[in-house]
């Protein structure tokens, strides 16, 4: 990933091939001679353009691959799966047209991806008009499971409170109280940057400065004069994509990053692979990590098999992003074959609710009180480089958060949430 944004082209080149296919339009799969089963479309939106396109890219591997298992083992309902992805442009108003467009016009009978959270937002909105479930694979907004939670909607990645819970108490013990938000300014930021507050009035602490950045922010300095100036205890930096990359350059160039710790509430092997290795530092929360006994325990057979093919497949090991999509589409899939319709109220009380074994270790479900995915969360060092000079390994886990203790209960969640399934 580079500060440049990719261009739509160069974007489903390094996506790969199969991808390409599927977003111009052609079935995900050849049918047999005779073979006169509909294919069953799922609409995939992302944002292909833009600061966060490195992880769409992510997103649409990881989704590929589930379809691709899927189509392998006969299909859902014995049909074909095709999936149709459109570029949303990091636009909540484009994602709303591209989800109508995939249900409207092409026929979509889901949903899936979506990385901003003001987009996801917009089509958990447009999907419940359109009566059509979907499922969040890469946004973290508390809303989306919250405030704004929908019965046809489920979120994969970890709610913001669950990511500044997992993170917060750890970084307060480790480097002090007094802490310099810098987040990006709309629903993700903001959620993230009330969770951290959460944590320091538990613990004692104070926010000593707090900037909200507009989205593809490519200068710092102003911000970085102010928060040398307030002199915290640590700078929590909330940006992600080529912000945070930007942030982190910068940060190192003027010499920040060695007078103060960083931390976070994520980092993604996108932006670590991105950084110059005098970045490459800080304490961060991680959603998931190809390796490590911490995510995978013992004899963890899917987690196993799914990093072998996507290493096989794209000579690079697989990110965060690439597990939500493929988890993502995978229990949508499941949820419409054991179902046995596209009916949006019965796949999503068929999905809700529903224990599975993931990509991590233990058992997973997407909660029935507010469709949240229920699963760990860990903690881990960003170093300069992996373990014999490995380019790809950059993060060290040291810490592992069930869901349960991280999460807001279910009892306050009912309070929040109301899904209200149609009757």
């Amino acid at each position: 990933m580079t500060d440049r944004a990719l261009s739509r082209e160069s974007f489903l080149k390094r996506a790969g091939a199969g991808a390409a296919v599927l977003a111009a339009g052609f079935p995900a799969i050849v049918p047999r001679r005779g073979e006169a089963a509909e294919a069953l479309k799922i609409g995939l939106v992302e944002e292909i353009t833009g600061t966060y396109a490195a992880f769409a890219r992510s997103e649409i591997r990881g989704a590929t691959m589930a379809v691709d298992a899927w189509n392998k083992r006969g299909g859902v309902m014995g049909r074909p799966v095709q999936l149709l992805i459109e570029d949303n442009q990091n636009n909540p108003g484009v994602a709303v047209e591209k989800a109508r467009k995939l249900v409207n016009q092409d026929k979509a009978v889901a949903l899936a991806g979506t990385i901003n959270s003001s987009a996801a937002l917009a089509v958990s909105g447009a999907a419940a008009t359109m009566n059509v479930p979907f499922i969040d694979s890469g946004s973290h907004a508390d809303q989306i499971s919250g405030a704004q939670c929908h019965w046809n909607t489920f979120q994969t990645c970890h709610a913001t409170w669950m990511q500044t819970h997992a993170t917060g108490y750890s970084i307060a013990k480790k480097f002090g109280k007094k802490w310099y938000l810098i987040a990006p300014d709309y629903a993700f930021g903001h959620a993230i940057a009330a969770g951290y507050q959460d944590v320091l009035k538990t613990v004692g602490g104070e926010v000593v400065g707090y900037d909200l950045t507009p989205l593809g922010t490519s200068d710092f300095s102003t911000y970085l004069t102010k928060i040398e100036g307030a002199k915290p205890d640590c700078i929590i930096a909330i940006v992600n994509g080529n912000d945070l990359v930007n942030f982190l350059k910068q940060a190192s160039s003027f010499g920040l990053l060695k007078k103060f710790p960083v931390a976070g509430p994520q980092i993604d092997l996108e932006t670590a692979w991105a950084l110059p290795e005098e970045a490459r530092v800080g304490f961060w929360g991680v959603e998931w990590y190809y390796r490590g006994d911490l995510v995978f325990g013992k004899g963890n057979k899917l987690g196993a098999g799914f990093v072998s093919a996507y290493m096989k497949a794209h000579q690079e090991p697989p990110t965060a992003h690439s597990a939500f999509a493929h988890v993502a589409v995978d229990r949508l899939l499941w949820a419409i074959n054991e179902a046995k319709t596209t009916d949006a109220v019965k796949v999503s009380k068929t999905l809700s609710g529903a224990k599975f074994s993931g990509l991590w270790d233990g058992t997973s479900e997407y909660r029935a009180v507010d469709h949240q995915l229920m699963w760990p969360m860990w903690f881990g060092e960003l170093r300069k480089t992996g373990p014999g000079g490995d380019a790809h390994d950059l993060l060290e886990i040291v810490d592992r958060q069930p869901p349960e203790k991280i999460a807001q209960s279910a009892a306050v969640q009912s309070t929040i949430c109301k899904l209200n399934y149609p009757s």
